[in-house]
């Protein structure tokens, strides 16, 4: 039986444009950690249902997060958004 999709059309297409415009910390960040750098392969603005997180690893249900100053504004969407991707 085939799984169901991680994510609809919409996210991934914004996923796709993230990864186009990465924010000076993201490309940093991404810059340790590509290529099996730390043993463990890490994708960039991996669609998880309705979010988006920066950097995803599946293998290890490991996800980071590099959040600047737009989230101090929107602590009740990041709250969701945390308990949606721990379960």
């Amino acid at each position: 039986m085939p799984r169901p999709p991680r994510s609809n059309p919409k996210t991934r297409s914004y996923a796709i444009e993230l990864r186009k415009e990465p924010t000076p910390a993201e490309r940093k960040l991404w810059s340790r950690i590509r290529n099996d750098q730390l043993g463990v392969n890490f994708r960039r603005q991996h669609a998880i249902g309705k979010y988006i997180p920066d950097f995803v690893c599946i293998e290890k249900k490991l996800i980071i997060e590099l959040d600047g100053s737009q989230h101090l504004e929107q602590e009740e969407y990041d709250t969701e958004r945390t308990k949606y991707l721990e379960s």
